[in-house]
Order: structure tokens, then sequence, then C-alpha cells
């Protein structure tokens, strides 16, 4: 029985994006011996590399989702889901200074990611610090993971696996907010400061340190308060490559009140 197999052809064509280029092609042994050819190389290429980006996106809004499930807690809440860096009232240098840290932080992210860098949001209640952190979580969270918290919350998270009813380990509790690709936690001074508290955000956060996973924290502290409450192992961890953002300027909601 005789075999027949493809022809191999090329030609010279062009591409309205990329000009002329030499395209490749395979004629068919059989029927009307048609000729499939391959297309501009660039714009394959380019189609690859968008599918790819599209199968990244959506693997990551999987673990995303059962991130949320498994801690039973939102990445964002619902209420929070429209603070964008567009929408931020930058009308003063300092705040510019604060809007361009935080843009800058999520478009350099892959460095930070490398870098597990610390970002601290430092001051008054109603300056905008939850504000540029949730704009930031939510850039992240369309090619990433994202997780918004307050540091109440996140102990609760934790001692919640106390329980013998529990579902999660203290452990994958641990793991999961050590694993999630940007942490944001608001609220840090408002606890008690007990020496279990901070032995459980110690404990979160040098989890972070030591796999380089970027983290944000907002805090009403300053830097001396700060290292009073997480005490000065923890301080030392945010120092180390850390960016301290001093939100040092009067509260809008006072202002509106003012006015």
């Amino acid at each position: 029985m005789m075999e027949v197999s493809e022809a191999k052809v090329s030609r010279t064509s062009e591409c309205d994006r990329h000009g002329s280029y030499e395209e490749s092609g395979v004629t068919l042994p059989f029927g009307s011996r048609r000729t499939i050819w391959s297309g501009c190389v660039a714009c394959n290429a380019e189609r690859r590399e968008t599918e790819e980006k599209r199968r990244i996106a959506e693997e990551e809004a999987q673990r995303q989702r059962r991130l949320e499930q498994r801690l039973s807690t939102s990445g964002i809440p619902l209420r929070f889901r429209d603070r964008t860096f567009d929408n931020f009232v930058a009308d003063t240098d300092a705040k510019k200074t604060a809007l361009q840290i935080a843009a800058e932080f999520v478009d350099q992210f892959a460095d930070h990611a490398e870098r597990g860098t610390t970002v601290i949001f430092s001051g008054k209640p109603g300056t905008g610090k939850s504000h540029l952190a949730l704009a930031a979580a939510m850039a992240v969270m369309k090619s990433s993971t994202a997780l918004y918290v307050n540091a109440l919350d996140l102990i609760r998270m934790v001692r919640d696996t106390w329980r013998r009813d529990s579902e999660m380990t203290e452990s994958a509790v641990l793991n999961e907010l050590s694993a999630v690709s940007l942490l944001v936690i608001d609220e840090i001074g408002v606890q008690y400061g007990t020496e279990g508290e901070q032995v459980i955000l110690f404990d979160v956060l040098n989890r972070r340190y030591r796999d380089l996973m970027p983290t944000i924290l907002l805090t009403n502290l300053g830097k001396t308060g700060m290292k009073e409450f997480l005490g000065e192992r923890s301080f030392d961890r945010l120092r180390e490559g850390g960016i301290w953002v001093a939100f040092d300027w009067e509260s809008h909601r006072g202002a509106r009140k003012a006015a």
C-alpha cells in the first residue's frame, strides 16, 4: 500500500501589522489538495501570549475563590470594591506622593514579590490609608490573589481553629494567610496588644517575611507605637526592606463635618 504524506511549502506573505514575513504551509495529499497556511508568526505568538495570560488569570481567579471559601471571607469586602487609584483625591503633594507609592507598588508587584516588600500606611482614621491599600489589592487581584482583613478578624480566624468543631486547623489558616500573593492587614494597633495577639500577628508576619510575600499594613500608630504593639522582633521584620508612608494630614471625615 502506497503511503501519501503532506507536502510542506512556503511563501512570502504580508501582515497588515507586522509587514513582510516568510509563511509556512502544508498541502494536504488528498481531495482538492488544499494548502493550509500558518499565518503571521508574530500574530500567532501574540495570540498564544494572550491565551496564556488569560489562562493564568483564570487560574488565579479560581485560586482566589478557593481561598475565600476556605477562610469564609471575601478577598475584598463588597462595600470597598469601588476604591481605585483614579478616585483617590490627591489634592496635596503629600497625598500625591502616597498615591504614587501605592501605584508603583502595583506596577512593580513582580519585583516586590521577589523581595517580599512590606508597606506600612500610618496615619489618622479617614486619611485614605484603606482607600489606597484596597485599590492596590483590587489591582493585584486581576492577576494574583489578595486578601484584605483587619487585624482583629485575622486573630479571630486563628483562634476559631481552636474550637473542637473547627473545620480548619490553625496550621491550615496560617498557611493560607502566608500563601496569598498580597495580604493587607488593617487596624494594626486597635487590639488590646496582649502577648497572645502579638504572637499570632508575629507568626503571620514572620511567615510572610520568610517566604518573601508582599504585605501592606495599615495603622493609626507611629513608629514608636507600632514597635511597642508588635514587639521588637516583628517591628524589625517590617523595617528590613519595608516602605513607611506617613498619612500626616487631617481626616477627610473631619473636614466634611467642619464644612
